[in-house]
């Protein structure tokens, strides 16, 4: 399958590009004129680098590629910025434009990637079906609108769509702000960790597992709305204790006596239906983790 990817720079992209390589697929990834490739994606005859933006792609060359699905990973990630960002409306009308004018060009499939945070957040696992969708954010809220604005065209312009909602994703290559990268190089550095959310507890998905559910779902053509996560919670104070223990320094990790209130606090899928279509997580909380710390400790 020739597959046109946007973010393939990014922390899900780069991985969903060296997996779908592995499988034998040809993979175009749309890069920032400016930007190099990077060389964690050594060359592959069947990547291609597509030099273009959202906002001016280069028709010509993906017409050459004649790509038969889009994978958009795309959007702006930045830990404490991105939740609120005026990027995220700039990302939601280019992304609609972009993929769009790919659909009438002759795209049949395009696998949109959403938040878990469109969802209203509760007590209760988080499912497609029946979870009222109530986003709080910029963030979630122009993805939201994106996916809708989608489904209007799917159909009049005949191509398939998978929205697929994201959850925790983490594992080596991710952003060094985000939770499970943040608390392992404090601790390397031996600094003492307060934990302001301990209980708090979200759906956190190893990125391999991520992009082996990515690429199932695109292999089979999966339409309709998708949790990308596990069907498992794990707490911040289980991520912290398990990691001051693969690092040797238990004695960092403290709770503090006035938890702050998570706005998310219960963030758990209901994984069933990327289930259903034959994938199973390979890789526990504990693995991933130790997998993380090693790459750190390089």
């Amino acid at each position: 399958m020739k597959i046109l990817l946007t973010g393939p720079t990014g922390f899900i992209g780069s991985a969903f590009t060296r997996l779908a390589l592995n499988r034998g697929h040809l993979v175009g990834g749309l890069i920032i004129p400016t930007e190099q490739a990077p060389t964690a994606l050594p060359a592959n005859p069947n990547l291609v680098w597509l030099r273009g933006t959202l906002e001016q792609p280069p028709w010509s060359a993906i017409d050459t590629f004649k790509p038969d699905a889009c994978v958009h990973t795309a959007w702006i990630t930045t830990p404490e910025i991105y939740l609120e960002s005026p990027e995220n409306e700039r990302f939601r009308d280019a992304s609609l434009q972009f993929l769009l004018k790919l659909a009438d060009s002759g795209v049949q499939y395009v696998l949109g990637l959403g938040t878990c945070i469109e969802y209203q957040i509760g007590e209760k696992p988080l499912a497609e079906d029946f979870t009222p969708i109530a986003p709080t954010t910029a963030y979630a809220r122009c993805k939201n609108e994106l996916r809708l604005a989608l489904e209007a065209e799917a159909k009049p312009r005949q191509f398939g769509l998978c929205w697929g909602r994201v959850f925790y994703p983490y594992g080596p290559g991710e952003h060094p702000a985000r939770l499970c990268s943040a608390i392992t190089q404090k601790l390397l550095r031996g600094d003492t960790i307060t934990l302001k959310t301990p209980k708090s507890t979200k759906d956190y998905i190893y990125i391999d597992d991520l992009v082996t559910a990515l690429l199932t779902v695109v292999e089979k053509k999966f339409l309709g709305t998708l949790n990308l996560a596990t069907g498992h919670g794990t707490t911040v104070l289980d991520i912290a204790s398990t990691l001051s223990s693969l690092v040797g320094r238990p004695e960092l990790i403290q709770q503090t006596t006035e938890p702050e209130k998570d706005p998310f606090p219960f963030v758990v899928a209901d994984a069933s239906r990327l289930k259903s279509l034959g994938w199973q997580s390979a890789i526990s909380v504990d693995e991933g983790l130790r997998r993380l710390v090693a790459v750190h400790k390089k």
